[in-house]
């Protein structure tokens, strides 16, 4: 069975080297040609030692959650997603390095390792996200929940949110 990215890999690679050659020009036209040459390479130096680090700094992590036997997915999802953007940053290119940038930088990786997860939870379902990544927090909306406890016939009656109320809890999956 393909995959819909796989189908576009032939029209997206030639539309890549197209970007990263105009932005190379412009680059080039901006702050000169060697300088581009230079940052682009320090670019790629700085990916491939960030592509070390990530890779080392997974693994610990991983073999740290699976010894105190909690869920590694978090970590893996985070090193997985720390690892792409190292190499997109040693891939030589500006536009590559843009993006692995925004992938290692703090608030661009939480985003792509949410995507990560909740594209992990669809393919997977939600009990084996459950054991991947841990326990899921789920808020349910569904308007304005209140149950009405009448105690004195004199009096009108009290409304407390549904959440107030105390009893059993049962253990369950969340299914769409």
């Amino acid at each position: 069975m393909r995959r819909r990215g796989l189908a576009l890999l032939p029209i997206a690679l030639p539309l890549l080297a197209f970007a990263e050659i105009v932005a190379f020009i412009s680059v080039a036209h901006a702050i000169g040609f060697g300088w581009a040459i230079l940052l682009g390479g320090t670019a790629s130096i700085a990916g491939m030692v960030l592509l070390r680090r990530e890779g080392i700094k997974g693994w610990r992590r991983f073999q740290a959650a699976a010894a105190e036997g909690r869920p590694a997915g978090k970590q893996v999802s985070n090193s997985l997603v720390g690892l792409l953007g190292a190499l997109l940053l040693a891939v030589p290119g500006f536009v590559t390095a843009v993006a692995g940038l925004l992938l290692v930088l703090p608030p661009g990786r939480q985003l792509a390792r949410r995507q990560v997860e909740r594209y992990t939870e669809r393919q997977v379902g939600g009990a084996m996200a459950g054991d991947l990544f841990g326990a899921r927090h789920v808020r349910v909306d569904t308007g304005e929940p209140i149950v009405v406890i009448d105690e004195e016939p004199t009096r009108p009656a009290q409304r407390t949110p549904a959440a107030a109320i105390e009893g059993e809890v049962v253990e369950g999956e969340v299914i769409r």
